[in-house]
Order: C-alpha cells, then structure tokens, then sequence
C-alpha cells in the first residue's frame, strides 16, 4: 500500500511541478521588473514594471523594424564591433536570436539524417545551409544542425545531401521531439510553422 501512495505522490508532483516553477518564475520576473520601476520612478503599482516593459519592447521591436531606425542601429552596432569582448557575447548572440525568432529563421526546415549507413541510424536535425561554395566545399554537402536534448546547445554536421531526408512536420514538433530526448511525440499535428 505504501508504494502506491508513494506512487500517487509522485503522479501528483509530476503533474504540480511544471504549474508551481512556471508560476513562481513569472512572480519573480513581476517582481524583479516592479522593483526596477519602483527604484526609477519610486511609484509602486503591482505588475506596473511588466506592463512597462512589454509595452517598451513591443514599441522597440516596432522601431527596428522602420527603415529610418535601421542607420541608427547600424551605427550602435558599429561601435559594438570596436569593443573587444563585447563584440565576442553580442554578435553570437544576436546571431542566435535571429535564428531562433528573426525575419531570417533557420529552424525552419526539419530532416533526417543518416548518420551511420552501416548500422542505419539516423538523427533528427534542421537544415542550416544548402550551399557550402562560400566555404570553399565544393561536393553536394549541406549544413545539418543537430540540438541536443534538454539543453540549449547542438552541433553542426556537414553531411552528404543524399543521406538528408525533409521530414513533413511543423519545425515546431521536430524541435519539441529532439529537445524532450524523444519523450514529447504528437501523433496529431495541430501545429503549423
């Protein structure tokens, strides 16, 4: 008896666990954003700090997004390539950013890949390039990336263009499969790219 409501427990904390860290990290994100506010403007209105600084991105993205903002930013970005380190963390991240949610997604184009002919595995990744002349490789090879699972890091293959497969699902299902290390499978595709 004692296992099964040991097992029950653990039912419980599997289904609680996701809601209480969800819920408890947006309170911390109010709260750190609250606090800013209130040190800026000493006016304490709960959940004020959020709403500023949704408002504040939102208003920026849609300014970066106007051509008579796109100098300003090519000028901050000059100075950025001058500073030694600065340049190292921002351009790499801005590069990432960019492929995760910018106008130029790569993430977009989800494959198989056979990775070892011999025993017939294969690995599920994102089609990053489908030319490689800039880099001076010639044969019929693309660049595959490939996430790891539970982290946010991967590693890119350069694979032959026969051993690529286009798997016809959302990048989004691809991505949640490979990210969960399998665990996450939708057998209904309800998502669209």
């Amino acid at each position: 008896m004692n296992t099964k409501l040991f097992r029950y427990f653990l039912q419980g904390l599997f289904y609680l666990a996701p809601f209480v860290v969800t819920i408890y990290i947006l309170y911390e994100v109010i709260i750190f954003f609250d606090k800013l506010f209130l040190k800026i403007t000493n006016i304490n209105v709960p959940g004020i700090g959020i709403l500023i600084m949704i408002v504040s991105v939102t208003i920026l993205g849609l300014l970066t997004d106007m051509y008579l903002a796109r100098p300003i930013i090519g000028y901050i970005q000059g100075i950025i390539s001058k500073i030694p380190v600065v340049k190292e963390v921002y351009f790499p991240l801005k590069d990432i950013f960019d492929a995760l949610l910018g106008k130029n997604r790569k993430f977009t184009k989800p494959v198989l890949v056979k990775v070892n002919p011999v025993t017939n595995v294969d690995k599920i990744g994102f089609i990053m390039q489908e030319s490689l002349k800039e880099l001076n490789i010639k044969e019929n090879k693309v660049a595959v990336y490939f996430p790891h699972s539970y982290a946010f890091s991967g590693e890119l293959y350069i694979v032959p263009a026969e051993y690529v497969t286009p798997l016809d699902i959302p990048a989004s299902v691809a991505l949640k499969f490979i990210v969960s290390g399998g665990a996450i499978l939708q057998t209904k595709v309800t998502e669209t790219n």
